[in-house]
Order: structure tokens, then C-alpha cells, then sequence
């Protein structure tokens, strides 16, 4: 994926949150990272949005954050995950989920920084826990999001697309499904194959 300026960097960030409450939601119970100190006007607005996520119904609040969790994955597919690719989750949460602007910034963040620290175990364990409590709509729409993250700078990498058919055969979709939302996105996908082909000379 070609850098995009301004991408994500392990700095202190105001939007974490409570990560705990995230890996709650998750259904993940073990110590997570520590988030940097942040100003303590901007921690007690992240607060009051906690508070607001915590007021949902707990299975809503599991599906979201299960949703924000799988698309940050596969933003993370190549260990990198841009400013449009951040933007294209919060859309998808404000859009999809039916959440407000704020929400979904804190919930992207917080699902970024547990993509990125979590490994392929609890990929599977979040990703199996979003599949039993969804139903199949709901895991092909998150599974056509998650192309559209991928798909954000223009083009699926192979790495991003072995990711998203790892997602898909995760999700248990039925084969066909998965081949009419990946054919959505075949411009895109050959067109960094094509790219990676030149770059091999």
C-alpha cells in the first residue's frame, strides 16, 4: 500500500479511550495496552462518548465494537493502517452501525490500537464472536466494508486480499456470496496486481 502522509504513527493519541471498556465489549478480558496520558479536557470528552457507548444494549455495543474490530483488521493487513483507510471505517460506523460522527472516531481509534497489538489469536476469537452473534447480512455487509477499507488508497494488495478471504472463510459465508462482493472490487484488486507485476520488472 503506498504511504499516505499524515498515517498513524504509536504517538500519543487523545481518542483511545477506554480500551478496556472496547476489549470488554469484545469479549476479551486480558490486560490490554496502556494508552498514552492524554489532556484531561480531551479524556473526560472521551469519557462522556464511553458513557454513551456503555448506554447501549450489550449486544449492540458487542456487534459494533465486533464490527470496528474486523475492519481495522483489515486495515491492518499490511501492518499500516493510512488516514483513508481511517476515514473509510468512521464512515462505515456513522453510516452502517448508526452512530454519530465522535462515536465512531473513538471506536475506530480504540479498535486500531487492539488490531494492532493483538495477534492472530485474538483475530480469530474476535472475528468468531462477531460471526455467532451476526447474522449473515450483517456479516456480509461488514465483509463488503472491509473490501472497502482495503480498497480506500485504490487498489487490494495480495496481502490485504489473503486477509479479506481470511475474514470471509471466518465469517462462514457461503462461496458464492463471497465471490459476488469480492467481483465488486476486482478493478481495484488487479489493478495492484498489475502494479505489483511492473514493480517486479
Amino acid at each position: 500500500m503506498a504511504e499516505v502522509q499524515g498515517a498513524d504513527t504509536w504517538g500519543p493519541n487523545p481518542h483511545l479511550g477506554d480500551l478496556m471498556t472496547f476489549r470488554r465489549f469484545l469479549g476479551l478480558h486480558t490486560a490490554a495496552p496502556r494508552p498514552p496520558q492524554a489532556d484531561p479536557a480531551e479524556t473526560e470528552t472521551v469519557r462522556r462518548i464511553v458513557a454513551r457507548l456503555e448506554s447501549m444494549p450489550p449486544e449492540r455495543a458487542r456487534l459494533l465494537a465486533g464490527m470496528a474490530y474486523v475492519l481495522a483488521r483489515a486495515a491492518n493487513a499490511d501492518y499500516e493502517i493510512s488516514d483513508v483507510e481511517t476515514a473509510t471505517m468512521e464512515r462505515v460506523l456513522v453510516e452502517d452501525a448508526g452512530i454519530d460522527e465522535a462515536q465512531a472516531v473513538l471506536v475506530v481509534e480504540m479498535a486500531k490500537l487492539q488490531a494492532r497489538s493483538a495477534g492472530e489469536t485474538e483475530d480469530y476469537l474476535v472475528t468468531r464472536e462477531f460471526r455467532q452473534a451476526a447474522t449473515v447480512e450483517q456479516r456480509l455487509a461488514v465483509l463488503r466494508a472491509c473490501y472497502a477499507v482495503g480498497a480506500a488508497d485504490e487498489s487490494i494488495s495480495s496481502t490485504e486480499s489473503a486477509t479479506l478471504d481470511q475474514i470471509a472463510n471466518e465469517f462462514d459465508l457461503d462461496a458464492g456470496q463471497v465471490r459476488t462482493v469480492r467481483a465488486e472490487f476486482a478493478d481495484r484488486i488487479l489493478a495492484r496486481q498489475l502494479l505489483e507485476r511492473r514493480l517486479r520488472g
